[in-house]
C-alpha cells in the first residue's frame, strides 16, 4: 500500500508554497469525472494552453479533455480512435484511448501525478527542500518534470541517451536538471544505477514509476474507468469487451486492465513487449526501438497474476508504420483504402509505443479469431509529435518514401501479422514471470521477499488495497486545498 502518514511540519511548508504559487490540486474524482471540476476553475482554463506551465493544467490530467491546443474543457466521452478494419485487417473493433490531449501530449503526466501527489499532500515530500527525481525511458520523466514545474517543485529527469531528440529539447526547457544514462529504452538498469547514486543525497527523492504504487493507482482509477466509459458509450448491441492489450513499459497501464477484468470478467488481459527483448516471453534480453518501453526486468507494480497473455512485437513493424502514418506518400496511400482525411489525420496521434499497442491488439484478435461482435481496447501513450526526428531518420535510412513503399509497409507490417511470439500464460507461467521480480527488486533494489510473496498470495491486502486508496487520497487532497485556501477565493 501507499504510505499516507502525515508529516505535519513539511505539510505546512507545502501548503504555504502552494499558496504562493497559486496551486490547487485536482482529486482523482476530478480526473475520472471532470464534470466535477469547480466551475471557476473551468472558467479560467478557457484561457490556458494545453502545454502552458500553469498550475490550472493539473485539472487537465484526464482522458476527457477537448482535443484543442488552447482553451479546451472536457468531453463526456474520452478521446479515442477506432481503427477501421481496412487498416487493421481484422473484424474486431479496436478502440484506442488517445494520450495526445494531455498536457505534455502524453498520459504519463497522470502516472507521475499519481506518484507525487500522495507524498506532497502528506508532507513526506518537502517542496521547499526536496528535488523530485523522475527515472524513465522518456515520457514519465516528461510528465514528472511538468508536474513538478506546475507545483513549484525542483526536478531531475533521467532517461536513456538514445531517446528521441524531441524529448531532450523539451526537457531542457522544463526540468531543473536532465541526466542522460547510457543506452536505449532497454537499458533500465543503468537508470536504476543512477537513481541509487542520487539517492545518497538526502535532498533527492526518487519517484520510480516501476516501483511506485501511485502509478497503478492512477491507471486503475482513471485509465481503467476511461476505458470502461469508452466501451459503454460506443458498444453496439450484442458486442462484448473481449480484451485489453498494453505494452509493459512501467506496467502502470496493466492496472487499468485490473479494473476492466473486474467489470468484464470474461475478457482477457494481454501484456506486450518488444520481440528484440523477450523478457516475459522467454526470460530474454536485448535492445529495441519501441521508445517508451523499459524492459529486461519485470516492474514491481505489474500484477502478473492477473495477466492472461504475452504478445511480442517486432520493433521494425512499429518503425515502418510510424513512417506510413506520418509521410505524405503514406497518407495518400491510405486514402486508396477508402479512409477519410479525418481518419488519416488521427493516425498521427499514435506514437511508437501506441503503434506497438495497436499491433498487440491485432495479433490478439487473430489469435482468438475475434469477430465484429468483439471489442479490444488499448491506449496511445503519446503521438508522433515526439518522433518527427525518427521519421526523418527512417527517410535517410531507407530513401525517399513512395506509394509502393507505403503499400508494402502496410501489408508486411500490419495486415500480414502472424500469431507467432505469443503465449497464453498458465498459472505456472505467470508465477515464473512474477518470480523474475526477485532479481531486480529484492537483490538490487531493497524490496523484501515477504512483500514479493504478498503480491502473489495476498491480493486483497496488496493490489486491491492500493486500488482502493484513491478515496482516502481525495480526502487528503481536499483537506490540502482547504488549507491553501485558493479554491474558496476564486
Amino acid at each position: 500500500m501507499i504510505d499516507l502518514t502525515i508529516h505535519q511540519a513539511c505539510l505546512d511548508r507545502n501548503i504555504q508554497k502552494a499558496r504562493e504559487n497559486g496551486v490547487i490540486i485536482p482529486t482523482f474524482e476530478n480526473m475520472k469525472h471532470p464534470e466535477t471540476v469547480p466551475g471557476k476553475v473551468k472558467d479560467r482554463l478557457k484561457h490556458v494552453g494545453l502545454w502552458d506551465v500553469d498550475p490550472l493544467n493539473l485539472f487537465r490530467i484526464t482522458w476527457k479533455n477537448e482535443p484543442l491546443e488552447t482553451g479546451g474543457l472536457y468531453r463526456p466521452v474520452p478521446n479515442y480512435i477506432e481503427l477501421p478494419s481496412a487498416l487493421t485487417g481484422v473484424s474486431a473493433r479496436i478502440l484506442c484511448l488517445v494520450g495526445k490531449w494531455f498536457p505534455t501530449g502524453c498520459h504519463k503526466v497522470g502516472a507521475s501525478f499519481g506518484c507525487l501527489a500522495p507524498r506532497l499532500v502528506t508532507g513526506q515530500f518537502d517542496a521547499a527542500y526536496h528535488r523530485a527525481v523522475w527515472p524513465s525511458t522518456g515520457n514519465y520523466c516528461r510528465g514528472g518534470a511538468f508536474n513538478s514545474k506546475l507545483l513549484g517543485v525542483k526536478s531531475v529527469a533521467i532517461l536513456p541517451a538514445g531517446m528521441s531528440r524531441e524529448r531532450f529539447q523539451w526537457l531542457e526547457q522544463i526540468a531543473g536538471e536532465v541526466i542522460a544514462t547510457p543506452g536505449c529504452e532497454s537499458n533500465v538498469k543503468e537508470i536504476f544505477d543512477k537513481t541509487w547514486e542520487l539517492k545518497q543525497d538526502p535532498s533527492m527523492m526518487i519517484f520510480n514509476q516501476f516501483a511506485e504504487m501511485g502509478n497503478p493507482l492512477w491507471h486503475y482509477n482513471v485509465t481503467g474507468y476511461a476505458l470502461s466509459d469508452l466501451f459503454e458509450n460506443v458498444k453496439k448491441p450484442g458486442q462484448r469487451l473481449a480484451g485489453a492489450c498494453f505494452t509493459s513499459g512501467s506496467a502502470g497501464t496493466m492496472s487499468a486492465g485490473d479494473l476492466l477484468k473486474e467489470r468484464y470478467p470474461g475478457m482477457k488481459l494481454a501484456v506486450g513487449e518488444a520481440l528484440q527483448c523477450p523478457t516475459i516471453l522467454d526470460n530474454g534480453f536485448g535492445g529495441h526501438r519501441i521508445e517508451g518501453i523499459g524492459d529486461k526486468h519485470i516492474p514491481w507494480v505489474h500484477n502478473v497474476k492477473n495477466t492472461d497473455m504475452v504478445i511480442d512485437i517486432d520493433d521494425e513493424d512499429s518503425q515502418r508504420l510510424l513512417r506510413l502514418f506520418n509521410c505524405k506518400e503514406g497518407q495518400e496511400y491510405l486514402k486508396t483504402l477508402g479512409l477519410s482525411d479525418e481518419q488519416i489525420e488521427k493516425f498521427t496521434w499514435m506514437g511508437i509505443s501506441g503503434i506497438a499497442n495497436v499491433l498487440c491488439c491485432i495479433k490478439f484478435a487473430k489469435f482468438y479469431e475475434l469477430t465484429e461482435d468483439d471489442v479490444v481496447v488499448t491506449v496511445l501513450t503519446d503521438s508522433a509529435v515526439m518522433y518527427k526526428s525518427r521519421v526523418e531518420e527512417l527517410n535517410e535510412m531507407y530513401g525517399a518514401y513512395s506509394a509502393q513503399a507505403a503499400e508494402l509497409d502496410h501489408n508486411l507490417h500490419m495486415l500480414n501479422l502472424k500469431t507467432d511470439s505469443m503465449l497464453e500464460l498458465t498459472y505456472p507461467e505467470r508465477k515464473r514471470v512474477h518470480n523474475l521480480k526477485y532479481y531486480t527488486w529484492v537483490e538490487q533494489q531493497g524490496m523484501s521477499v515477504e512483500d514479493l510473496n504478498a503480491q502473489w498470495y495476498d491480493t486483497k491486502n496488496t493490489w486491491d488495497a492500493v486500488h482502493a486508496q484513491a478515496k482516502e487520497l481525495d480526502e487528503l487532497i481536499n483537506a490540502f486545498n482547504d488549507e491553501v485556501g485558493l479554491l474558496k477565493a476564486l
